[in-house]
Order: C-alpha cells, then sequence, then structure tokens
C-alpha cells in the first residue's frame, strides 16, 4: 500500500529536506509508525499523548482527519496525506498596517 505524505518545510529535516515521501499502514496511527522507522524522530513531532499534537493538522485527501476519526482515520493505497503545522498570531497594528481596508 503506497500513500503518499506531504511534509511541511519545518518537518524536513527529519525526511533529508524531501518535500513529499512514501509511506504504508491501514491507519494513520499506523502510517506515523511507519514513517517513524524510517524517518526517526518525526513521530514525535507529529504525536503526544497518543493523539495529534494540538497545533499539526493532518488532512487525508484535502479532509480534515479530526472530523473523521483522528489517528485511527482509515487509509487506502493511493491515498494522499498532508501535515501542516497551524499558523498563530499576527500583528496588534491596524488594519491598515498590512494593508486591509481603513
Amino acid at each position: 500500500m503506497a500513500i503518499e505524505v506531504r511534509i511541511p518545510t519545518i518537518l524536513r529535516t527529519y525526511t533529508d529536506g524531501q518535500k513529499a515521501v512514501a509511506g504504508e499502514g491501514a491507519t494513520l496511527a499506523g502510517l506515523f509508525d511507519d514513517l517513524d522507522s524510517r524517518h526517526p524522530g518525526i513521530k514525535e513531532r507529529l504525536m503526544d499523548g497518543g493523539e495529534l499534537r494540538r497545533f499539526v493538522n493532518v488532512y487525508l485527501n484535502d479532509e480534515d482527519v479530526r472530523f473523521i476519526k483522528g489517528i485511527e482515520t482509515p487509509l487506502d493505497d493511493g491515498d494522499n496525506v498532508t501535515i501542516l503545522p497551524a499558523v498563530a498570531g499576527g500583528s496588534a497594528g491596524t488594519p491598515a498596517s498590512y494593508g486591509g481596508p481603513r
């Protein structure tokens, strides 16, 4: 079973700079185990206490896995998994400081 996993820039140090890697697993948890066997340390950056880390978003074929079955989401051959770190923060300035409406 081949599953393409898209890796965000911040985690590419674990994949030797690769933007996408192949993985295997019947579920997302199994995929993460497989990825960690090939790219040691990556699973720790994705999971905490058996769950997805709070600020890590994972999409299966463009659908957020948190709205499916989380790490127990089943996977099929040919699926695409995208890992995205959550983005937070912003400017405390006025809307004009970022070119928005005044």
